[in-house]
């Protein structure tokens, strides 16, 4: 299982009787970036949640950097792991939302510092000194003292990464991270994001920017009703989809 960064086998997961993902079958090597695609409740964002285990699945198994996520394997049966062993693995993703979710009587240094001061026990200076430069390198060197009403969504955005990225992930997940924005912010949060994806960090991106992810994604994923209908690589996928539902998408969102 190590060769692969993330390796989803056979997930299923139901909303009551309602089944969002229906078998899902994906592996993502190391450094590669993967845009998921589709329409609304096709089950990207659900698909995410799954990886990071802010949902548990109903069958299947998913494993991130080798490692079984979310259960154990004992007499032949999958047992839940306990919240605070999960909340162990979880460590090793960051994962950017919609909204920014930003502690708003926090400055942004304070945002950025505070999981690994109270997670890892990270000393107060060492998690300033490496904020700092995870702030510098989205632009926001000059906000540090800054509180988040005080900033665009934009920036709020940037702070969110950075405070993901103080955590240092493996994989970095992100759900439609410029979908709550004006659309003269988005590019700011997006060049983040495209270095992050030359630097080499694992990305799985949800997304409705179809330049973004023709320009970035090693892999585009497109989803229909809970179930990948289509994937490979970009040009090929926009371009030249095989399937009859990735056709009439695209023909409709490009």
């Amino acid at each position: 299982m190590t060769a692969d960064m993330v390796r989803i086998e056979g997930v299923r997961k139901s909303f009551g009787s309602h089944e969002v993902l229906r078998g899902i079958d994906l592996e993502v090597a190391p450094s590669e970036v993967v845009c998921l695609l589709g329409p609304s409740g096709s089950g990207k964002s659900t698909l995410l949640r799954c990886v990071n285990q802010l949902e548990s699945v109903d069958a299947g198994r998913i494993w991130v950097g080798g490692e079984l996520m979310g259960y154990r394997p004992r007499r032949g049966k999958l047992h839940r792991l306990p919240p605070r062993t999960i909340d162990r693995q979880r460590r090793a993703i960051g994962m950017v939302f919609q909204q920014f979710n930003l502690f708003p009587h926090r400055t942004v240094l304070d945002n950025v510092t505070m999981a690994p001061c109270l997670v890892d026990n990270e000393s107060v200076e060492a998690a300033r000194e490496r904020a700092t430069v995870l702030l510098e390198r989205v632009g926001l060197a000059d906000k540090l003292a800054a509180y988040p009403a005080m900033l665009s969504g934009g920036q709020q955005q940037r702070v969110a990464i950075a405070r993901a990225l103080a955590m240092r992930p493996k994989l970095m997940l992100f759900d439609e991270p410029t979908s709550a924005l004006d659309p003269e912010l988005v590019g700011e949060v997006l060049a983040v994001m495209r270095d992050l994806a030359a630097d080499g960090m694992t990305m799985i991106v949800v997304t409705h920017e179809h330049r973004f992810a023709r320009e970035v994604a090693d892999r585009v994923v497109f989803l229909d009703a809970g179930l990948i209908v289509e994937s490979g690589h970009p040009s090929d996928v926009f371009d030249r989809p095989s399937s009859e539902r990735a056709r009439a998408y695209f023909q409709r969102a490009l």
